[in-house]
C-alpha cells in the first residue's frame, strides 16, 4: 500500500507529526474512526486518547492526543489538539506519577474540588500513560 495521506498534528506550542501516513487512527468524540486514502472529506471533534498511523514504511506510530478538531481530506488529515505527545517524547515515570496524582486528587475530592478537571486530569494522565506503555509492548513483541 503505497503512502497517500499527508498527516499534520499541531498543538498550540509545536508541530507534532508532518509526514505521509499510510492510515490514521484518531479518538473521534462519537468513537474512533480511521482514515485510508481517498476518504470522504468531514470535520470532527476529538477526545482525549490515542492517534496511531501507519507511516510510509509500514511502522505503526501512536501520538496522545488531549481533544481538538479533525479535518480528514481524501489525501490529508490535519489534527489541531489542546496538545499532543508522541509515543517516544513521553517520559513514561512522568507519567505515573500524573496518574497517581490524579487518583490522590479524586480519592480526596471535597465540596471545593473542580471535579470535572480532576477527571480531566485523570483521563489526559491514563491516556498518556496508556501511549507510553504501548512503547514497552512494542518491544517485546
Amino acid at each position: 500500500m503505497a503512502a497517500d495521506i499527508f498527516l499534520e498534528i499541531v498543538t498550540p506550542e509545536k508541530l507534532v507529526v508532518s509526514e505521509e501516513t499510510q492510515t490514521v487512527v484518531a479518538p473521534g468524540s462519537e468513537g474512533e474512526f480511521g482514515v485510508l486514502p481517498g476518504h470522504t472529506p468531514f470535520l470532527t471533534t476529538l477526545k482525549v486518547g490515542t492517534l496511531r498511523y501507519k507511516d510510509a514504511s509500514g511502522t505503526e506510530r501512536y501520538v496522545f492526543i488531549n481533544q481538538g478538531f479533525a479535518e480528514v481530506l481524501p489525501d490529508r488529515v490535519t489534527i489541531l489538539a489542546q496538545s499532543g505527545e508522541r509515543r517516544r517524547d513521553i517520559d513514561l515515570e512522568r507519567a505515573k506519577e500524573s496518574l497517581e496524582r490524579a487518583q490522590q486528587r479524586l480519592a480526596s475530592a471535597t465540596a471545593d474540588t473542580d471535579y470535572e478537571r480532576a477527571v480531566g486530569s485523570l483521563l489526559r494522565a491514563q491516556a498518556r500513560l496508556s501511549v507510553a506503555e504501548s512503547r514497552t509492548t512494542a518491544r517485546m513483541q
